[in-house]
């Protein structure tokens, strides 16, 4: 994949699965803008790629404040010029049974996990219709379509990212954008290396191929819906989970 020239935005692109986006993109020739709600975790990031030789920039974001979206946006395409690929990538829990879940926990998550994705994918929109060209690649979860115990605010999230990401392929597919999702199943991370043996054992059992995914993993198959390659590809969701949901 050769994203050399183009312009990556990656929200929560400081830690974890959008820090491993983030490097197989800077890895493959794109200009970074890692926009995450910690400005100090993103400008660390930011610094490691460019080390590395990307060019990069750090956007302090919350991506529920769409004043704040709007500004990240702008200063993006100040920077860079232009704006390739959006990766939706920003999500919080707040877990807890639906007769104990307080309002402001559903709050919570509904406007990071999914507001947010409609108020950034919104600024993307205005920039890639003018190029007539652009990538937005949503990061959804498989509990969007199995559902969660527990998780009943972040089922709801990644399962609205998924009826958003179907409607904005279908209103802008003429236009030269292509609109996706990624849905990872239980990828490992320094919470699920935390958590009990016995736990993890349990957790394995509903994974056909034996093992937890990788950041990596992940990035894989968002790379490739943001290249090229998949120009053909839009309104679709592939689902990275080692067999949980078939």
């Amino acid at each position: 994949m050769d994203f050399k020239g183009q312009v990556a935005m990656i929200t929560g692109g400081a830690r974890g699965i959008g820090r491993s986006i983030a490097g197989h993109f800077a890895k493959h020739g794109a200009n970074l803008a890692i926009a995450d709600v910690s400005e100090d975790a993103a400008r660390e990031t930011a610094g490691e790629l460019a080390s590395a030789g990307a060019k990069t920039m750090a956007v302090k974001l919350d991506v529920s404040k769409s004043d704040q979206v709007v500004k990240a946006f702008e200063d993006v395409v100040k920077e860079f010029g232009r704006l390739d690929i959006l990766i939706n990538n920003a999500g919080i829990t707040k877990d807890g049974l639906v007769l104990r879940m307080k309002e402001e926990d559903w709050d919570a998550v509904i406007n990071i996990n999914l507001k947010g994705v409609f108020l950034c994918s919104k600024e993307a929109v205005k920039v890639m219709v003018k190029q007539k060209y652009g990538r937005i690649v949503n990061i959804a979860s498989v509990v969007a379509f199995m559902g969660n115990p527990g998780q009943v605010n972040y089922s709801a999230s990644k399962a609205g990212i998924v009826g958003l990401t179907k409607t904005v392929a279908r209103e802008y597919a003429s236009r030269g954008l292509t609109v996706n999702a990624v849905a990872p199943g239980f990828i490992s991370t320094a919470m699920t290396d935390a958590l009990a043996e016995n736990v993890r054992q349990e957790m394995l059992k509903s994974i056909p191929v034996g093992k937890f995914g990788t950041v990596d993993d992940v990035a894989n198959a968002v790379s490739f819906l943001a290249s090229a390659d998949a120009g053909y590809i839009t309104g679709q969701v592939i689902h990275v989970n080692g067999g949980m949901y078939m």
